[in-house]
């Protein structure tokens, strides 16, 4: 009965809304999305954006049988980076998806080191002859962490402090990993990174409209969660008081009754687990991963204004953002390749909040 709908109840009732609504599963489109493919693509859309080139090496050391690794040269045949990539799940490996380094950009007395990333991701391996298959959102999760790693390994700069990754303002360290999500949602793109492991055909169109359908099923809910955990981050901080102490469940109380859709229950302990901004290194930064998508819509909305594959405007998000790591503030690189300050505005329609 509706009345009887519990806070835990929601994410069940939700998928079922979502496959009643658009007769779509993340499951139905596993099989168009083998990982080799999907691998494939990825590097064929940034070689056409970044006018570089990927290439596997073999023969290197690697701590799993099932790692790869690959090198990435430019326009003019130097090596820009290198990354180790470990996709699949297995006993004893850390949960999670994420790119870290292995090694930096700097500039030493016998030359320019160049960087090493590698791309670590859990997705269910190959079984017997048939390749890993992924989801749709495991697909968004690799091009995530692979703009992470173009990040640190397409820099240019020669300062250890501020190469790569290095220095950038926390806020604007995820706008390269999300950015690289958009292409995800392209048409263009699909033909790419899809073909059914048995048969190789392309994603069908009505499969790929149903996605697009459901791609902002309750994303107003998921927006105001984001903006609920932003704040009671920012009130915890601002507003300690070492007399009153730290008053965590009184402020979370209060934002919750400003901000929540679903009454969360009393039991529920939400900040013991909540490790982003107590263990995580977000304390008082949580909001950033919501800046980040405000300037990774905007940003991905040039190239819906000028083509996902336009390469004048691929070449500007290399060299004023990619290539300039934390040599400068992050609102100038931005406002550098964007020509202005950013807009929610291409956020709101991505969502699908706003016209």
């Amino acid at each position: 009965h509706e009345a009887d709908l519990e806070s835990w109840d929601t994410a069940y009732y939700s998928e079922k809304l979502r496959e009643e609504r658009y007769q779509f599963s993340q499951e139905q489109v596993k099989p168009y999305f083998p990982a080799n493919r999907v691998l494939s693509g990825m590097f064929e859309v940034v070689e056409r954006l970044y006018g570089i080139k990927i290439t596997e090496i073999d023969g290197v050391d690697t701590w799993h049988k099932e790692v790869q690794f690959f090198a990435i040269t430019d326009e003019l045949g130097v090596q820009r980076g290198r990354f180790y990539i470990d996709l699949y799940a297995r006993p004893h490996k850390r949960a999670g998806a994420w790119m870290d380094e292995c090694v930096t950009r700097f500039k030493k007395d016998d030359g320019v080191q160049s960087p090493v990333a590698y791309l670590t991701c859990n997705f269910t391996p190959p079984i017997g002859d048939d390749p890993a298959l992924l989801t749709h959102g495991e697909v968004e999760t690799l091009f995530h962490e692979f703009g992470h790693g173009l990040h640190h390994m397409l820099t240019k700069v020669d300062y250890l402090s501020v190469s790569g990754i290095h220095g950038v303002e926390w806020d604007a360290v995820e706008l390269p990993s999300q950015f690289m999500e958009n292409w995800c949602w392209q048409p263009a793109v699909m033909n790419l990174i899809s073909g059914h492991y048995k048969t190789g055909d392309k994603l069908p169109d009505d499969m790929f409209e149903k996605m697009l359908s459901a791609k902002n099923f309750q994303s107003g809910m998921q927006m105001v969660r984001q903006i609920e955990f932003s704040i009671f981050d920012f009130r915890i901080h601002l507003e300690y008081d070492k007399a009153e102490g730290a008053r965590i469940y009184d402020i979370l109380e209060e934002v919750r009754e400003q901000m929540s859709v679903v009454k969360t229950p009393e039991f529920n302990r939400f900040p013991n687990s909540f490790s982003h901004i107590f263990a995580g290194g977000y304390a008082a930064g949580y909001y950033s991963y919501k800046w980040a998508e405000v300037l990774s819509s905007d940003a991905f909305s040039l190239f819906e204004e000028n083509g996902v594959f336009d390469e004048k405007t691929g070449r500007s998000f290399l060299h004023n953002v990619l290539e300039k790591g934390g040599s400068d503030d992050a609102l100038a690189l931005f406002t550098a390749f964007r020509g202005r300050k950013p807009s929610i505005d291409a956020l709101l329609k991505h969502s699908g909040i706003a016209a």
